[in-house]
């Protein structure tokens, strides 16, 4: 606990991979909307083209912020082990 409290360990990757999740499940909800309520073949093509791109697009963009965090802590780790020797 005290890793957090001090800044040392960070929380945000726990709270982009909730982000995604949610974000996913809306995006995915109003996709579905506008394929099945869409008017028109050009709509609803969009529709099904975001529907199976932007999970994977969404899903890129968070891992990267995450792997930056992960950079991040295994810096932390170098510094913390380079203090020891």
């Amino acid at each position: 606990m005290g890793e957090y409290l001090k800044f040392d360990r960070m929380i945000t990757p726990i709270m982009i991979q909730i982000y995604f999740w949610v974000v996913l499940v809306v995006v995915e909800i109003l996709f579905l909307i506008q394929m099945f309520g869409g008017e028109g073949g050009i709509q609803r093509l969009g529709a099904l083209v975001g529907f199976l791109i932007f999970p994977l697009i969404h899903r890129m963009i968070c891992e990267w912020i995450i792997i930056m965090f992960q950079i991040n802590d295994k810096l932390h780790d170098i510094r913390e082990n380079t203090k020891k020797g």
